[in-house]
This record gives C-alpha cells, sequence and structure tokens, in this order.
C-alpha cells in the first residue's frame, strides 16, 4: 500500500460512521440495539468471536459510545482525504480509483431507512459476473453499527466478508442459548459445525458469501423490471412501515429471480437450509408458499416445489411491485399509509 495518508483516512471514514450512528443507530428496538452494540464492541476491541464478552466492560464502552454520539449527532459529515485531494462522503466511484490499486475498498451510501453505511476494508478481491464490478473486502478498518454485508451500487456489488462472518456467528450465538430444530440447525449440522465451529464458521462464510452474491445479482435484475419509480418510492416513504413492506416484495423478486433457481439448479444443500434460517419478518409472512415448499423439500428431498415456488415468485412479487408503484402513481400523497397498512393485512400482496 502507497497512501500516505491512510491513518487519516480511517480516522475521517470511521468519525463519518459515527455521525450517522448518532444520527440513527438508536431508532431500532432496544433489544436489536443491544446486539449490534455487543458486536460492535467485539469488532473495535477485537474481540475474538467465540471468546464470551465481559459484560461490565461492555456497559461502560456502551455508556461512552453514547456519550460520543451526542457530541456529533449535529456534525457534519466530513470529506475524505484520499491521496492528494479530498472527496465527499458518497463519492464513491473517485475515492475507489484511487483505494482498489492500493489494496483497499471504500463503501458509502443509504440503507434501510435512509441510514448512511461507510466502510473501509482491506480489498480481497476484483471479479466481474453479469455484467456488474464484484469487490470483495476482508479486514474492516472502519465501520458503523451496523455493517449490511452486501449490497448493490451503482453497477458494483460489494461483498464484505468480514461483516458477514460476524454476522453468521451472531445468528449461531443466538441459537446456541436454545439449539432448537428447524432450518438453521440442519445448516449448521450439514456445515459440521458440532464437530469443528471454527472451520464451520469459515465453510459457511465460503459458502454464503455466493449466497448473497447472487442475491444482488437479482436486485440489478429486478432493477429494469420495476424502473427508477421504484427508487422513487422508496425515497418518498417518511416512516418504516411502508418500507417494510416494499423491501419484503423487492426481496423475494430478487431471490426469485437469481437466489433460489441457483441454488436449487446447483443443489446447494447448506445455503438452501441457511436461506429459510433467514426467511423470517415480511418477507416469510406475504410468501407462505415458498415456507411450505421448503417443508416438502425437507420431507421428500426433491427440489420440484421449491422450482415451482421461485417461479411463481418470479411472477407474483413483479406484480405486486408494480402495484406498489401504482398506489403511488394514483395517490401520492397517501401512498405510504395506504401500502404501510397491509402489515397489518398483507392479504393483496400474499403468495
Amino acid at each position: 500500500m502507497d497512501l500516505p495518508n491512510f491513518p487519516e483516512l480511517v480516522e475521517s471514514v470511521q468519525r463519518n460512521c459515527h455521525i450517522a450512528d448518532a444520527r440513527h443507530a438508536r431508532e431500532t428496538t432496544l433489544c436489536n440495539y443491544l446486539l449490534e452494540m455487543r458486536e460492535f464492541y467485539r469488532w473495535e476491541n477485537e474481540v475474538p468471536l467465540a471468546r464470551q464478552l465481559p459484560r461490565q466492560e461492555v456497559g461502560s464502552w456502551i455508556s461512552a459510545r453514547e456519550a460520543l454520539w451526542d457530541g456529533l449527532q449535529a456534525d457534519e459529515l466530513e470529506r475524505l482525504p484520499v491521496g492528494a485531494r479530498s472527496y465527499d462522503a458518497f463519492d464513491v466511484g473517485a475515492i475507489n480509483a484511487t483505494l482498489l490499486p492500493q489494496g483497499l475498498v471504500y463503501g458509502g451510501g443509504y440503507g434501510r431507512f435512509g441510514k448512511p453505511h461507510f466502510f473501509l476494508a482491506q480489498l480481497e478481491r476484483r471479479d466481474e459476473r453479469q455484467g456488474l464490478t464484484l469487490l470483495v473486502s476482508g479486514c474492516e478498518y472502519a465501520r458503523d453499527i451496523t455493517a449490511p454485508p452486501a449490497a448493490l451500487q451503482g453497477g458494483v456489488v460489494f461483498l464484505r466478508r468480514d461483516a458477514l462472518r460476524r454476522w453468521l456467528w451472531d445468528k449461531i450465538e443466538i441459537w446456541g442459548v436454545r439449539k432448537a430444530d428447524g432450518a438453521l440447525k440442519s445448516a449448521l449440522d450439514y456445515y459440521g459445525f458440532e464437530a469443528d465451529p471454527a472451520a464451520a464458521l469459515e465453510r459457511m462464510t465460503d459458502q454464503e458469501s455466493e449466497t448473497l452474491i447472487l442475491h444482488e445479482l437479482g436486485e440489478a435484475l429486478a432493477g429494469p423490471l420495476l424502473g427508477p419509480a421504484w427508487g422513487d418510492l422508496i425515497a418518498s416513504f417518511s416512516g418504516r412501515r411502508a418500507e417494510v413492506i416494499a423491501r419484503a416484495v423487492r426481496d423475494n423478486l430478487a431471490d426469485c429471480l437469481s437466489t433460489l433457481p441457483q441454488l436449487i439448479e446447483r443443489g446447494a444443500v447448506g445455503s438452501i437450509h441457511y436461506y429459510f434460517a433467514n426467511f423470517e419478518g415480511m418477507r416469510g409472512k406475504v410468501f407462505p408458499l415458498l415456507a411450505r415448499a421448503y417443508l416438502n423439500w425437507r420431507e421428500s428431498g426433491s427440489t420440484a416445489a421449491l422450482s415451482e415456488a421461485a417461479a411463481a415468485g418470479a411472477a407474483h412479487w413483479r406484480v405486486a411491485a408494480l402495484r406498489l408503484i401504482g398506489v403511488r402513481a394514483d395517490d401520492p400523497a397517501a401512498a405510504e399509509k395506504i401500502i404501510g397498512a397491509w402489515i397489518e393485512d398483507p392479504q393483496s400482496i400474499l403468495l
């Protein structure tokens, strides 16, 4: 690496992460917030994944972090020093034009509910997939409390392997409290978690990285089907309820276009189990046909029902997404309220 101001860049990116967290981190439920803070503490303090966290120290760290956020909440995002120039925090393409040859990758964009996300990491590899650029990162030098493992932005798929590994471990750790039967147990059994947790986690990280890539490829396929009106729809929401519905519809569409057909075709048993371990919330609530198909596969070993459900979903969720766009086109002022009401009664988009 030949980037003389690298420490300053890390500091600036992390400060922007703190500012984003100051404004948005406490908008989630208390339970989710505390889980995210525990994981963030583990990352920041380089605590090994399997090591128990010191409860008292974590509590003190949370208090100090919240005090830091309170002092940053009104601050503007910093411009980032990259080489001899500085860039706006969202000028990702220009920043990476300098960083990628140095073995670094930067990400900056908006996630769910309008929260900005930033990260700076080691670049592991760069590939091309179906007309998209794939940037795979490893060790992360700066990040915010929420670390989305994958994202599609401007024709680039960002895959954050360190974030994925930590996300997988959190899921496993929560499951370990009760060790309930179901899709996650089947996935862990497939990957050999009981015999060697560390090796199984690495195998899962490798395989589920591909699952995330397949989803982002599905997002890219969904884009032309829905057009720019979809982005306008998401941007128009001021609350969470309508966005939860809209993102469930879009995620199901992307998975029916790409993720599920590819996993089925490849016979990716572990990834199919893990997919359904995460098939929850609104995505699962509006798509019971797919949940039934998974149970059929578990019982029969045949993927026919899964394939049929994915094919039906590819058609259905496109129509449902276009319907959401149509609601806004018909009545922009009332659209968010109408769509948000479907959380309580999603029958009109159910499959």
